[in-house]
């Protein structure tokens, strides 16, 4: 996996974070499950290059 993928994947993680507490403190639900699916991307992300990366190991 590249450096580049696991930064994109980690700064959607801090993204969605920063939204849901945004949500958190104005009470905007919209805001809150925008955030939480964001992190989820971020999480998807990550276990997809895991993936990659265990795959690239095995082969080599």
């Amino acid at each position: 996996m590249s450096i580049e993928d696991r930064a994109k994947a980690a700064a959607k993680n801090v993204e969605g974070k920063a939204q849901e507490a945004l949500g958190n403190v104005t009470g905007d639900p919209e805001d809150k499950a925008e955030g939480k699916a964001k992190q989820a991307e971020s999480e998807v992300r990550h276990g997809i290059e895991d993936v990659k990366d265990n795959v690239k190991k095995n082969i080599d």
